[in-house]
């Protein structure tokens, strides 16, 4: 298979266990990637969600690169609408100076989740709508290109060779085509509207220095066990979670699967969590090995990215090598 598989890893909290762990379940899932031959691990960022550990994307970054030696190291994504430029531009120029050659810029547009976190951070849903500005900001800063500071440096950026890649939320694709940037595409369970996302990119690309062609990662979740009842067990915890974040206003943390099972759920609850489970690759590896080649041919991806969580760390460590072995990746 030709597609090259990578992971975005959410730090999800588990009930009965705390934040501190999940970034540590983090890096030792980074380890086991490299191990099983994925080609980069990358770390999201949530800002005072309760069931989500990862709140900032290059530290954790930083500690994921520390701990492997080959594998490529990124965020998916930072949220550049939540930080100035400059500063980005650093804190990448510092990791790239200390792990040359494997550091990836994963961009976002998003703000905060809700009205109280986005005050916090002292941004609004209209910083958002800056983001095509804000990229050409960050990318001036690292190529040395900007001159709306004429005096001023991003050390050590400036100069290194950092790949951006734009995650496609709302117009996310239409602005990565425009800057010329690979583009980050999801999720699986809304399949039509990835494949108009890829098709308007691709038709909109204008190469530039940091690609001469479109590159597309399609994101979304995969879980591979030995029989298809398995697999899909390993997806209850986070669609109960995406459920109760749609009726109770925050994601909770993960629970076991038979926990879930026993739920008794409201008709708008259970409406969502069956939705939440539908639509994602899942099943044994030759059914996944299957789904994997349509989804190839129906998108012309280059790169899947899988944002698998669930609360049994046994078994997305099982799902995860079951898929390296059907993506040929050792």
């Amino acid at each position: 298979m030709s597609l090259r598989i990578s992971i975005l890893d959410r730090s999800r909290v588990r009930a009965g266990h705390s934040a501190a762990e999940a970034l540590r379940d983090t890096v030792e899932l980074a380890r086991a990637a490299e191990e099983f031959g994925y080609h980069r691990f990358w770390v999201s960022e949530h800002h005072s969600v309760p069931g989500v550990a990862g709140s900032a994307p290059t530290v954790l970054a930083a500690a994921v690169a520390a701990a492997t030696r080959r594998i490529r190291v990124g965020t998916g994504g930072v949220m550049l609408p939540n930080h100035l430029p400059l500063v980005v531009a650093e804190q990448f120029g510092v990791l790239e100076a200390l792990f040359p050659g494997r550091i990836d810029m994963g961009l976002g547009r998003s703000v905060g989740f809700t009205g109280g976190i986005r005050r916090a951070l002292g941004r609004d849903t209209g910083d958002a709508d800056r983001f095509e500005e804000q990229l050409a900001e960050l990318l001036g800063w690292i190529d040395g290109s900007q001159r709306a500071h004429p005096e001023v440096h991003a050390r050590p950026a400036e100069g290194l060779r950092i790949p951006p890649f734009v995650l496609a939320t709302g117009a996310g694709a239409s602005i990565a085509a425009r800057a010329g940037l690979p583009v980050v595409v999801g999720d699986l369970r809304a399949r039509s509207r990835v494949a108009e996302a890829v098709a308007a990119y691709r038709r909109e690309f204008r190469p530039s220095a940091w690609a001469a062609e479109p590159y597309v990662v399609v994101s979304g979740t995969v879980a591979v066990a030995e029989s298809a009842e398995a697999a899909r067990r390993i997806l209850l915890p986070e669609a109960w979670s995406l459920a109760h974040s749609r009726t109770r206003g925050s994601f909770p943390p993960l629970r076991p699967a038979e926990e879930v099972e026993a739920l008794e759920l409201g008709p708008k609850e259970r409406e969502l969590y069956e939705g939440a489970l539908g639509g994602h690759i899942a099943g044994t590896e030759e059914e996944v090995g299957a789904a994997l080649a349509g989804l190839a041919e129906a998108t012309g991806a280059d790169e899947l990215l899988v944002t698998t969580s669930t609360y049994d760390r046994e078994a997305l460590l099982d799902s995860f090598r079951r898929l390296s072995r059907v993506a040929g990746l050792r």
